[in-house]
């Protein structure tokens, strides 16, 4: 199947076409001239112009500057001598290209005076083939002004947008290396023992199977009881590992503090809409972290729990009618406050601790919308 002819690129747009407008309007305009010195000048410029441009676009360091020096040159020839203005469109382009802030600058002043002052010029001398052009020489002057600074905003976001994929992908990568690293960890110290354990039973077993039969009995049943040790802890870390939803968390919240004969009050709507499983996961960490807190130290008889969920932010209090924070174990360098600290500084949270009539832990997270697919 023949591809299909595109007139107009994606990227590009009519921007090609435009620029070749440009290129050849400086030899429509050479050939109004009058006499043949000026169309000869004109043409000699342009074919220069157009060499010294190409040659500014793919220069580093002073060379860059030095061809960028020489085009302004020939632009303020044109535009004072054969009222040609549309050279300093060119020019406005390829100074937004400057990556160097000082060097854009002084490229920008340069060209806005020296593109003024021959347009000015050209006024007083009342250039007929140049007045002509009026309309056109206003937008191009007007470009001059404000040109330079949108493409020059525009690469520099581009760059911080560049910079930033990739500081995410690295995130990304270092996050996954430390989950199998801690994926790892968790496998050694939970099936390594015990299927070492399994197999050394296991062996003893085969051994002393004819010999005493009794023992080796014991040993089976040993073993038995270790793999389905086994095979529990591995459920268990396999359910840690997808995560917790906040309503789960809550229903375990209500068991917690039912065992411990403390009173729950549920205040605002407790299950969070269009929220990540990442951020929900964290935010029910830090409930259970909470609401451990004040099972353990609180001394409570009562806790309530708030959820706010605003287009801005997340907030959940956790607050109770105990001790506060007068006992050393509920100050903010324990394990669980610091735990819960660093949770919240990975999503760009914080946690606020309120001492009055009791402790009020405040967990706000900000409401990242989570993108439909």
């Amino acid at each position: 199947m023949k591809k299909r002819l595109k007139f107009f690129h994606s990227s590009t747009g009519v921007s090609p076409y435009i620029w070749a407008l440009f290129a050849v309007l400086p030899f429509y305009f050479i050939f109004q001239w009058s006499s043949i010195a000026e169309i000869v000048t004109g043409i000699v410029l342009s074919i220069f112009f157009f060499v010294s441009y190409r040659f500014a676009f793919v220069s580093n360091g002073w060379l860059k500057y030095l061809w960028s020096s020489l085009l302004i040159i020939i632009s303020v020839t044109m535009t004072s001598f054969l009222g040609y203005v549309y050279f300093a469109f060119f020019l406005a382009y390829l100074i937004g290209n400057f990556q160097n802030k000082v060097a854009f600058i002084t490229f920008y002043v340069i060209h806005l005076v020296s593109s003024t002052v021959a347009i000015n010029y050209n006024f007083i001398i009342q250039d007929e083939l140049f007045l002509k052009q009026l309309p056109f020489i206003i937008i191009i002057w007007i470009s001059v002004i404000l040109m330079p600074f949108n493409i020059y905003n525009r690469k520099k976001r581009e760059q911080l947008e560049t910079q930033l994929a990739f500081a995410n992908k690295r995130i990304s990568d270092l996050i996954v290396q430390e989950e199998r690293q801690r994926i790892a960890r968790d496998l050694h110290d939970t099936l390594g023992q015990k299927l070492s354990l399994i197999g050394l039973k296991s062996d003893l077993a085969r051994k002393i199977m004819d010999k005493d039969p009794a023992h080796a009995r014991t040993e089976l049943k040993d073993i038995q009881q270790t793999a389905r040790t086994a095979l529990n802890e591995v459920r268990k870390m396999v359910s840690n590992m997808r995560g917790t939803r906040l309503k789960e968390e809550i229903s375990h919240i209500k068991q917690l503090l039912t065992a411990a004969e403390i009173n729950l009050t549920l205040e605002g709507e407790n299950s969070l809409s269009n929220v990540s499983l990442f951020l929900e996961n964290i935010l029910s960490m830090c409930l259970k972290e909470a609401v451990t807190n004040v099972v353990k130290h609180s001394k409570a008889s009562n806790c309530c729990i708030t959820f706010q969920q605003s287009s801005k932010d997340i907030v959940i209090s956790v607050k109770d009618n105990g001790i506060g924070l007068i006992s050393n174990e509920r100050n903010e360098t324990g394990n669980g406050i610091l735990g819960m600290r660093e949770r919240l500084e990975f999503v760009n949270g914080s946690l606020e601790m309120k001492s009055d009539n009791g402790l009020t832990l405040i967990i706000k997270v900000p409401n990242v919308v989570k993108q439909s697919e």
